[in-house]
């Protein structure tokens, strides 16, 4: 199934993403995270894909794993980072070889310990740049590209991300799935503004379930994302009793996502970090996903 398929003719898109693990004990545990995940019959799976390609082989053992085991589509992630286009075609090549139908583009993220991002010699140096090449010369597989409810970090304005996130649905992008956030108004509002300057491709929220209130705090600092002041206050006062704050974060994801299935959304897509409790009793509290 590609991207295209899961969204089409009024389907409603469930995804999960994974990301590579380092030892072989952490490859087992993943393996049990998406065994519990598969049960609620997801429209398809995603893996990270580390910068300048540090990951590229563990990602595809993921996600060709998953694939084989699962009988669940699966999409790679791939970025512009430390890749000249010869390396881009050969990996995606590898890609389709193993059965993975669709990839998620991105610019990326410069490597750890650079301040700017810079394409290496004969690389590409935007997003919608690697959507056009995937349309060009693998036309068949499924494309997904990143969203910002919250507007990217390096953009100069929210009307520029936007403008930039236009260039890459142009480019030929299947769907957008967000960064995750906190705020379901701001989710809303960069759906409507989507919407006003004609992206007609599907927005796709995406969620992170907190289990911990110090590293929900770490990513958020990353992605620019903001918690509520209340929820904030919440992990911040059991923040000695991980058990308080893991319940506290399925709470709080499950409101979240009750509400954004109450407002017309396309698909869900759960950033799960490798772990499969959270979001199982996020997706089980759910009368939508009980019978899945």
């Amino acid at each position: 199934m590609t991207l295209r398929d899961a969204y089409g003719a009024g389907r409603f898109g469930l995804s999960f993403e994974l990301f590579p693990p380092k030892t072989s004990d952490g490859m087992t545990g993943l393996l049990a995270c998406v065994g519990e995940l598969v049960k609620f019959n997801p429209s398809y799976i995603t893996c990270t894909y580390g910068a300048g390609g540090s990951t590229q082989d563990r990602t595809l053992e993921v996600i060709t794993r998953v694939h084989e085991q699962y009988q669940v589509p699966v999409a790679t992630h791939l970025t512009c980072v430390g890749l000249a286009v010869p390396e881009i075609r050969d990996y995606l090549a590898r890609a389709i070889s193993q059965g993975v139908e669709n990839v998620v583009a991105l610019r990326g993220d410069p490597p750890r310990g650079e301040t700017e991002f810079r394409p290496v010699p004969g690389g590409l140096c935007y997003g919608n740049e690697l959507v056009a090449f995937i349309r060009s010369e693998f036309g068949e597989m499924g494309v997904a590209v990143g969203g910002y409810p919250e507007t990217h970090q390096e953009a100069p304005s929210p009307e520029a991300d936007l403008e930039n996130l236009k260039r890459k649905v142009d480019a030929g992008a299947d769907v957008v799935i967000t960064q995750l956030f906190y705020h379901n108004e701001d989710f809303y509002r960069f759906r409507d503004r989507c919407h006003e300057i004609g992206i007609k491709a599907p927005i796709v929220p995406g969620v992170l379930p907190v289990t911990n209130g110090a590293q929900i705090q770490r990513i958020a600092a990353l992605c620019g994302a903001k918690l509520p002041p209340k929820f904030a206050a919440e992990l911040e006062k059991h923040k000695d009793d991980a058990d308080a704050q893991f319940e506290a974060g399925v709470d709080f994801a499950t409101r979240q996502a009750a509400h954004l299935l109450a407002n017309n959304i396309p698909g869900l897509h759960f950033y799960v970090l490798n772990k499969s409790e959270a979001t199982r009793r996020v997706l089980t509290a759910l009368p939508q996903f009980k019978s899945r």
